[in-house]
């Protein structure tokens, strides 16, 4: 009985993580304005945000065709966010908070991060007008605080808002 409640206990943690620590973690690079990646190696997209694409993609030509903007404004405009993030975290420890569904389906992490001085990252990122609120049917935590910070950018066109009038996301 001991051993089956040892294999058990083995699996759930296992599934969680295998006990890493991620309450004190140094960020390493800013992948893209929305995504991280952390001293361990592992990736991380924030909950509630989508940044447009600084990296030639996929999702930028998609981003483009759905915007109307060309290819190039919208890549202008992914640089945009990806400076800011890094100016907020690169080099920085971070803690981070997760909800419901842990990681996406290619493996990346999916969280809440929040800067040792207490800035929480996605929030600031959607304040300051540098990212879009996406809603998130799952991981929906801390959606009654990014919606209005969205909107607050978006009215007071703040950061990316404030030469483009981008359509709803």
């Amino acid at each position: 009985m001991w051993k089956i409640f040892f294999v058990g206990f083995g699996c759930v943690f296992f599934i969680f993580g295998c006990g890493e620590n991620y309450s004190d973690i140094l960020v390493t690079k800013v992948i893209e304005g929305d995504s991280l990646r952390l001293s361990n190696g592992k990736r991380v997209g924030l909950i509630g945000i989508d940044c447009p694409e600084a990296a030639e993609g996929k999702k930028l030509y998609e981003d483009a065709q759905r915007t109307d903007f060309s290819v190039a404004t919208m890549q202008a405009m992914g640089v945009s966010s990806q400076e800011f993030t890094k100016g907020l975290i690169e080099g920085k420890r971070v803690r981070l908070e997760f909800d419901v569904q842990k990681k996406d389906k290619t493996g990346k992490l999916l969280a809440y991060v929040f800067v040792k001085d207490g800035t929480f990252l996605n929030g600031e990122i959607l304040k300051q007008g540098y990212g879009f609120y996406v809603p998130d049917a799952v991981n929906k935590k801390y959606n009654h605080r990014l919606q209005p910070l969205f909107e607050g950018a978006r009215e007071e066109k703040r950061g990316l808002f404030a030469t483009a009038d981008i359509p709803q996301w």
